[in-house]
Order: C-alpha cells, then sequence, then structure tokens
C-alpha cells in the first residue's frame, strides 16, 4: 500500500530526529495507538518495545488519563505560570514531593527532559553565585547522556556519545569514569580532592546510563557519589527522566540506593506518554539558597507552557494509576520474563551481553553493521524495537500483555539467529 497522501506531502518538509535526512528511510505511517500496539496505516500493527523513548508506562490511551485531560481541556488548556497557579500544578508539586525520597519538596516545571536538565545545571551554577562562590564546573560520567540541548549535552559523554562531532566546540567539564572498582574509586577520590572546590554538582543516570548504550551500574555506585558530595560539599544532581516512575523496579531509581539527591530531574514517565511536561525539583537547601532579600538572587526562569494544566491533569492521574494498579508488580513481573527470555540471546554468535534490570532488557552487539536493515527486519516480524549503537533494547509498557511481550523476546532471538 502507498504512503497516505498526508505523508506524502509532508515529508519533504519534515526535518526527522536523530537522521541523516539524505538517505534516511522513510518514517512509518501511524495512524493510531492503543494499550502496546502501534496501528500503521497500511492495516498492520507493531507491538511497541520501547514505549514511545520509554514514555508509555501505562500503554497508550490509557482511558482514565485520557479522561482526565478531556476534563481539564472543557476547564483550562493553559494559562500562562508567572503571577497565576491552577490546581493540577498545584496538586502535582505536593504528590512529587511525597513520592521523592528526602527533602526534595520544590518543584519547577518545564516542557522536555533536556530544559529540566538546564535548569537544574542553572539551579546548580546560581545555588553557589548566591553564596558568593564561583563555580563553574560540573562531574559528569562517560556513557552519560543528559539531552540535546547545549548545556545538556556538555555533562554528555563527549567521545563516545551522539554529540562528539560538537564536543570540540562545546564548553568542558569533567568527565570521568564511574567509581564502580578499586581503581576507578580510586581515580574518583583523587579527582574530587583536586577539583570539587571549583564543582557546582556531580550529574549522574542513576542505576542505568540510557541513551548512553543502556548501561548499568549498582545501587553502592549511588551510594558512594552521595557520600563524596557530602564530603567535599558539592551538589548532587541525579537525572531521572529514564529511570523515573518505575522503570527500573522502584519507584525512581535513588530509592534503589536510599539516597536523595540535592536536585533531581523528571519527564518522560511523568505524564504516562501523554502530554509534554518535565520537572526539576530541588530539596530545601537549594531552595533556599534563592530565597533573598535581593531579587536578582531569584532563579531567573521561565517556560511559556511552565505547569501546562493539560499536562499537570495528565501526570496526575497517572501517580493515580501508580496508586491504584499494581505497576511495580508488573515491572517485576517484565524482569523476571525478560531475563528468561532473553537469555538465550547470549548463545548466539555476536552477542557481547545480555542484561536486565527493572523493564529494561538489552542484548548488546559487537557490531550493527546496517541499523537500518536491522530495524526493518523487526517490524517485518510485527514489532517495534529501535537499536542503537550496538544495542537492542526493550523498555515495554508496564501495562503490556504477556503475549506481547513473547513476541518482542521471540523477535529478538529470530532476527539475531
Amino acid at each position: 500500500m502507498a504512503d497516505p497522501r498526508w505523508l506524502d506531502e509532508g515529508l519533504p518538509h519534515l526535518w526527522l530526529p536523530y537522521a541523516q535526512m539524505k538517505s534516511a528511510p522513510a518514517p512509518l505511517p501511524v495512524v493510531r495507538t492503543e494499550g502496546s500496539r502501534i496501528f500503521l496505516a497500511d492495516g498492520r500493527s507493531l507491538v511497541d518495545g520501547t514505549a514511545s523513548w520509554w514514555t508509555a508506562c501505562h500503554g497508550y490511551n490509557h482511558p482514565y488519563i485520557r479522561e482526565a485531560v478531556a476534563r481539564q481541556l472543557e476547564r483550562m488548556p493553559h494559562v500562562m505560570f508567572a503571577g497565576l497557579a491552577h490546581e493540577p500544578a498545584a496538586t502535582l508539586a505536593a504528590r512529587l514531593a511525597v513520592l521523592l525520597p528526602g527533602d526534595l519538596d520544590h518543584v519547577f516545571f518545564s516542557d522536555s527532559g533536556s530544559v529540566a536538565v538546564e535548569i537544574a545545571l542553572k539551579m546548580a551554577v546560581q545555588f553557589w553565585l548566591n553564596r558568593g562562590e564561583t563555580r563553574t564546573k560540573f562531574l559528569a560520567f562517560r556513557g552519560g547522556y543528559h539531552g540535546d540541548t547545549l548545556g545538556a549535552m556538555t555533562v554528555s559523554d563527549p567521545e563516545g556519545g551522539m554529540h562528539h562531532r560538537l564536543a570540540p566546540v562545546l564548553p568542558h567539564h569533567i568527565i570521568a569514569d564511574l567509581p564502580r572498582d578499586e581503581s576507578s574509586v580510586a581515580a574518583f577520590e583523587r579527582l574530587m580532592e583536586r577539583e570539587a572546590s571549583s564543582l557546582a554538582a556531580i550529574i549522574v543516570e542513576p542505576l542505568v546510563q540510557g541513551a548512553g548504550g543502556m548501561i548499568f551500574h549498582e545501587p553502592e555506585v549511588l551510594r558512594s557519589l552521595r557520600d563524596a558530595a557530602d564530603r567535599h560539599d558539592v551538589l548532587l544532581i541525579a537525572d531521572e527522566i529514564f529511570t523515573g516512575f518505575g522503570r527500573t523496579g522502584t519507584m525512581f531509581a535513588c530509592n534503589a540506593a536510599g539516597i536523595a539527591p540535592d536536585i533531581v530531574t523528571l519527564s518522560k514517565a511523568l505524564t504516562g506518554g501523554t502530554l509534554a511536561l518535565a520537572a526539576t525539583v530541588a530539596n530545601r537547601r537549594v531552595f533556599d539558597g534563592f530565597r533573598s532579600d535581593d531579587a536578582e538572587a531569584a532563579l531567573m526562569h521561565g517556560p511559556t507552557f511552565m505547569a501546562n494544566p493539560l499536562a499537570c491533569a495528565a501526570a496526575n492521574a497517572s501517580l493515580d494509576l501508580f496508586d491504584n494498579e499494581p505497576r511495580l508488580a508488573q515491572v517485576a513481573a517484565i524482569e523476571a520474563i525478560l531475563k528468561r527470555d532473553l537469555a538465550p540471546c547470549r548463545a548466539l554468535n555476536g552477542v557481547a551481553d545480555v542484561r536486565v534490570k527493572g523493564a529494561i532488557g538489552v542484548v548488546e552487539l559487537d557490531n550493527i553493521a546496517d541499523i537500518a536493515a536491522l530495524r526493518r527486519r523487526f517490524v517485518d516480524a510485527g514489532v517495534w524495537i529501535r537499536p542503537f549503537g550496538n544495542t537492542i533494547y526493550l523498555t515495554p509498557p508496564f501495562t503490556i500483555a504477556e503475549d506481547e511481550l513473547a513476541m518482542l523476546t521471540g523477535a529478538i532471538r529470530r532476527v539475531l539467529s
């Protein structure tokens, strides 16, 4: 079947993400989504193994979230958040403060994960400026990814990451190995002794470095970072945009380590994959660093669609589903199935590693020679799996049916065989 007219007419004017437009294959035309499935214009449906970049944790088009957004749309789709406030945002902020670890009580809303990271970096730098200190450096980690905006790129891996081409022209921060073993722990501690006085913050993706290759680390790493930040008086930023809201098995990845960062960034699954929303949440120490009789000590930031009421209504509905439906138990069940069903891949030629954490399953290859061809083969198998680098990964909706999850894992085994 030919592409629908809207794609034929519009595609020449679209600039697609992460795509070389001279050679990129045309995107698949989607007409609707439901549950764990993507329905194409030609009548096919694909089981989604990515939950649309890890956002649709409750599946697509969940009626409870849809109805909450529809009710809010009738009342107020949007209003500026400067000098005005509304119930969905106030309720959401209070709920996040209760859910998050420690005293992460102060919520600054924005509309994308990259912007949430930008705000976190800005908060950290200005926190020290308000105290009379100039600290302009950040400590980030190899394999890390924190977004596509300029500031977020500067704290992502400058060599192995997707933005390495821009690394020579970006401001440089300190990129280190995660302190995982005796050697890297010692190197990290020497670095902190040398650089702490210039550091505004350490920034880390807790438990899983997502877009950098789905690289896992143990909770002990987070505890060591929290300890080092405390000993050297440096802020700790946890980027939970990927890991937040159950993906790794606990509501937030930091819960698994029993630590609370000074600042946390949230997005992706915050609204259940329904609308764009992000949050940068600070603890009381950071928040109090901006309270002053000096007006210029305020955080001068305000996204136009900050705290959009529709998005906040969706996020509140998503939290209701976490409260009332067994999402974390579903994640545990997915984890067990992924461990069982992906394990046979270890015996296949070209497979370097198989690993699972929560509702994340990873098959890492020695090399993917033709990633576009591999993606097409998954589509032909009736699934939407989008490998990147040398990594095939699954991050399905938590509500996925067992037979649909079996389609995803079975497709990986068959295609790699």
